[in-house]
């Protein structure tokens, strides 16, 4: 009787589980060991089985998704993808690829899905880099097709004129000279600003911060775009020192004047001082100022003011230049309205300690 019992037992045992070679235990392993998210849906929606895979892509345990509706639309042979809205919060792309199977004669549509996310972003990033790259070249052929033309014009007559051994005045020459080397001032301007953006687009802005003597700088870019002695009034104490990476900080303001010189009226302001324990430069003007429909989209790439398009060339570059670099060097950049009239152009910057022996 007892050897019958044992017999009896395990038959039970061995029905209760099902052979090694069946399909469903087959199917089972196969969903178990997948690495795509794997859910089993009925003919009402309702999500029937669902592996680990598919739990961990849902941010849901089985318990609460077995029994639940699966909220897309499912066709066997077809494959889509839809956007996730995860119970914490965040989204998620999937591929969704749909087949059919009978478990136990139930008509079961077989769900399987998989996270391209960072395909889907990875493909987004490739549009924009595609985009900018694109919006560049437009901006160089067409801020460059101007320039250029002119100086063609502008040597052919000077060829012209050597080429008849005519005697052009002295004074037209020199004009003709001045303007070719402004035209060529104006293209070299364009290429900095294009090979700044480019460089920021390719390894990202990674300054090395060292102590920077504001007045130093506000000089150089002083000498450099020569403006009548009249026309820039400096305010900045001599020991004003701010942390940031020194060629960058010296980008940002030639931009904040070369935009003040080429768009607004002088007397042009570049007072720099220390404000709530920070570096803090401002370049203002007398100009028109800027409409304020337009003024949140200053520091935007490849934005100009549709006012601005007669008075003065430019690639929309330079002020998004402005921002990108001041962030980089843990500061920001802005505008205000003047008061009355004109502009005002901020930079906020570190203030660097500098011993009091090292000061200037």
């Amino acid at each position: 009787m007892a050897d019958r019992a044992a017999r009896q037992g395990d038959e039970r045992r061995a029905a209760a589980r099902p052979s090694s070679g069946s399909p469903d235990e087959l199917s089972t392993l196969i969903v178990a060991a997948s690495a795509d998210g794997i859910v089993a849906v009925d003919d009402q929606g309702i999500i029937r089985l669902a592996n680990r895979a598919a739990q961990r892509l849902l941010a849901r345990p089985a318990r609460d998704l077995i029994g639940s509706s699966f909220g897309f639309p499912v066709v066997a042979g077809r494959s889509a993808e839809v956007e996730l809205r995860l119970p914490g919060g965040g989204e998620r792309v999937v591929e969704m690829r749909t087949t059919s199977t009978k478990l136990d004669g139930e008509h079961l549509q077989i769900v399987a899905l998989r996270d391209v996310t960072f395909r889907k972003q990875a493909e987004r990033d490739l549009e924009t880099a595609l985009e900018q790259r694109n919006a560049v070249i437009a901006v160089a052929a067409h801020e460059m097709h101007s320039p250029l033309a002119a100086i063609g014009v502008l040597a052919h007559v000077l060829a012209d004129q050597h080429a008849a051994q005519a005697t052009m005045p002295p004074a037209d020459i020199a004009h003709i000279i001045d303007r070719i080397i402004g035209l060529t001032s104006r293209l070299q301007l364009l290429v900095d600003r294009l090979l700044t953006a480019a460089r920021i687009d390719a390894v990202g802005v990674r300054p090395v911060p060292e102590p920077v003597p504001v007045l130093e700088v506000i000089m150089e870019q002083l000498a450099h775009i020569e403006p009548k002695p009249e026309d820039v009034h400096v305010s900045c104490r001599p020991g004003l020192t701010a942390l940031a990476d020194r060629s960058e900080l010296s980008i940002m303001l030639a931009n904040y004047l070369d935009n003040a010189l080429a768009y607004a009226s002088p007397p042009i302001e570049v007072r720099a001082a220390e404000r709530h324990g920070r570096a803090e430069i401002r370049v203002t003007d007398h100009g028109p100022g800027v409409s304020p429909s337009f003024a949140p989209e200053l520091f935007e790439r490849f934005t100009r003011a549709p006012a601005t398009g007669q008075k003065a060339e430019g690639t929309g570059l330079g002020l998004w230049i402005v921002r990108t670099f001041a962030h980089a060097n843990g500061g920001a950049a802005w505008y205000e309205p003047g008061d009355g009239e004109g502009s005002a152009f901020c930079l906020d910057l570190p203030l660097a300690r500098v011993p009091a022996a090292r000061r200037p």
